[in-house]
């Protein structure tokens, strides 16, 4: 883009940025809907996450040197650029993406991440390949987008504990919701639950629920 804009008019190169950037958020819209007609019980949505809604769960990501990272159903990456943004080398980020068409958009837009085709209700399987490049350390946190509410109570339960159990000690599980109660309720000694506000700028609102094995 630094090409194209080389030598323009500040404005003009602005008024194109920002075309590009409404051109690319429709087709992303698009692209979700499509995968949401085709597949309505994997998506979690019928639209990208906002902004706002993504800010607020890479908030929850702790970065630090030598972190590894982890995200469940990134869809088209919304969430993943506010993980960057917050601080996340690609490189340090495993993506876990079901939609063969959503991965291949995540490799074209974040080369340096690791984007696995899989499925991330089953975790160990789907991340045996990287166990067998001699991937062994914890992550440092789990970002989740899967429509968990569309699954069975029983195997929502059995996501997030193994999940909790690929986390280091402490490290938070976050997952979002438009849902009035948690995908999962906390369960005493075995692991904890926090929760946002009502993120009222996105649509459909939504809150962020974060899981944690207690200390």
């Amino acid at each position: 883009m630094e090409i194209i804009v080389k030598g323009m008019d500040p404005m003009a190169a602005h008024k194109l940025l920002t075309h590009k950037g409404l051109v690319d958020k429709i087709r992303d819209e698009l692209r979700f809907f499509r995968s949401w007609i085709d597949s309505p019980l994997t998506m979690g949505a019928v639209s990208p996450s906002g902004p706002e809604l993504a800010q607020r769960i890479a908030s929850f990501v702790p970065v630090r040197p030598g972190g590894r990272y982890l995200e469940l159903g990134p869809g088209t990456g919304v969430v993943t650029k506010a993980i960057f943004d917050r601080g996340v080398a690609q490189r340090d980020l495993t993506a876990i993406e079901y939609s063969p068409d959503f991965c291949h958009l995540l490799q074209q837009r974040y080369p340096g991440m690791i984007t696995l085709q899989g499925d991330a209700y089953s975790l160990r399987s789907t991340l045996a390949p990287q166990v067998a490049a001699g991937e062994t350390a914890r992550f440092s946190a789990i970002v989740s987008g899967l429509p968990l509410f569309n699954k069975p109570k029983e195997q929502r339960r059995a996501l997030i504990l193994e999940a909790l159990d690929l986390l280091e000690p402490g490290a938070p599980f976050i997952q979002f919701s438009y849902a009035l109660v948690p995908p999962v309720k906390p369960e005493a000694g075995l692991f904890d639950l926090a929760r946002t506000d009502w993120i009222w700028a996105n649509l459909p609102p939504a809150r962020v629920w974060v899981y944690r094995r207690p200390d």
